[in-house]
């Protein structure tokens, strides 16, 4: 997995005096909260309830809407629409909200809902990530850090992507699935079950394909904890067992760490089960 590139977010961030700038021809709601260094694009609308950090750009075209919160030094991209009405049958107008860190890079035409009641109502995005072009996050979402979403994923509501995982372009996660930390999808893949920490899947309906080793080893993971998630993956996928039987058996054939943790209390709270 390829690490996130830092310079997908080099925004200004120095100047904490500088001055709100927004094109005569956008429209700035009463009530929207603008940080230092803001810059709002031609024909974008920023609603009443929104919150913008110091120095996000907001492009041409754009709008946000409901009660969202965009964190510094974002950069949103023309026609995004951030903080939608989720498309669910169930939502009855509840103020819900939509959540963004900082130093995202939101592409054109990213979609992304506010949260509703039966999921919290908060989706929420960590920081630092990469939303390409097309992507759809549903209500209720859960993104977290170094997270690159490639273009055209569709994500269902409630569903939890952890830190640094890469999601191939035109693939769709099913609702309450879970992507594990460092986890790499394969493009046009078909999630429907979730996808344990450190490994790579692929295909409709998602199977396992093996470990992510080269992003692994780019993330300077050592030969000892390679060797351990090696066994890990082997257990899981190669031996014939039960999830219970696979997770005793990390258990007692690997060294404790933070990734066999990481691991075992990612596939003991499976509600969904794991693509196997």
């Amino acid at each position: 997995m390829l690490e996130t590139d830092n310079s997908l977010f080099d925004v200004p961030s120095s100047n904490l005096q500088a001055p709100v700038e927004v094109h005569p021809t956008a429209i700035v709601a009463p009530g929207a909260q603008l940080g230092r260094g803001v810059k709002i694009g031609p024909y974008s609308i920023i609603g009443p309830k929104v919150t913008i950090g110091d120095n996000v750009h907001i492009g041409p075209h754009v709008t946000v809407e409901n009660r969202t919160t965009i964190g510094a030094r974002t950069i949103v991209y023309q026609f995004a629409t951030l903080g939608v009405v989720p498309q669910d049958l169930k939502f009855h107008g509840e103020d819900a909200e939509l959540i963004i860190g900082e130093e995202n890079s939101i592409r054109q035409y990213v979609n992304i809902s506010i949260g509703s009641d039966s999921g919290g109502g908060v989706t929420r995005i960590g920081r630092r990530n990469l939303l390409m072009v097309y992507c759809h996050i549903a209500h209720d979402c859960q993104v977290g850090d170094n997270i690159v979403i490639v273009n055209g994923v569709a994500l269902a509501g409630h569903v939890i992507i952890q830190d640094r995982a890469f999601i191939g372009g035109l693939s769709a996660v099913h609702q309450f699935c879970r992507i594990g930390t460092r986890a790499m999808i394969g493009g046009g893949s078909m999630v429907v079950q979730d996808v344990p920490p450190y490994c790579m899947v692929q295909g409709d309906r998602a199977a396992p394909v093996g470990l992510n080793v080269v992003g692994l080893r780019r993330a300077g993971f050592s030969t000892e904890i390679l060797r351990d998630l090696k066994t890990m993956y082997r257990l899981l996928y190669s031996e014939g067992l039960t999830l219970d039987d696979s997770i005793a058996r990390i258990e007692t054939q690997t060294e404790d760490s933070l990734e066999r943790r990481t691991f075992v209390e990612f596939l003991r709270k499976s509600a969904r089960g794991v693509c196997r």
